[in-house]
């Protein structure tokens, strides 16, 4: 049984978005319209989009985290953000996973988020 390999020093623990994709302004703003209902603050402004992937033929992939793994919509959620992406025009599919690595924290909220949270 083969172990996976340990990231390197440095690497990012988050794997970078296809921000140069015609369509990721528009994922963006998919994800925008989606709340977590315990929070006032839209799910990309909090930091739960980890990484937008979108591949040549406008297949979408969103690597999204929740603020804790008992939170009560861990099961809709990624749900929610597939239906909200699949609005945007263009695109043919979407595939949205849950990861708990690196694990959520108040640091990854926007400045957005943590003036609307009052933590500023």
């Amino acid at each position: 049984m083969s172990q996976s390999p340990e990231p390197l020093e440095g690497a990012p623990l988050i794997a970078p978005s296809t921000t140069d994709h015609p369509l990721y302004d528009g994922v963006v703003e998919a994800c925008r319209t989606v709340y977590d209902p315990e929070i006032p603050v839209n799910i990309y402004e909090l930091g739960l989009i980890y990484t937008i992937d979108i591949s040549d033929q406008n297949e979408v992939r969103v690597a999204m985290s929740l603020t804790a793994p008992g939170c009560p919509v861990a099961g809709e959620m990624p749900g929610w953000v597939a239906d909200a992406v699949l609005t945007v025009p263009g695109v043919k599919d979407v595939d949205v996973q849950l990861t708990w690595e690196p694990p959520w924290g108040m640091e990854m909220m926007s400045d957005e988020a943590r003036l609307e949270l009052g933590f500023m």
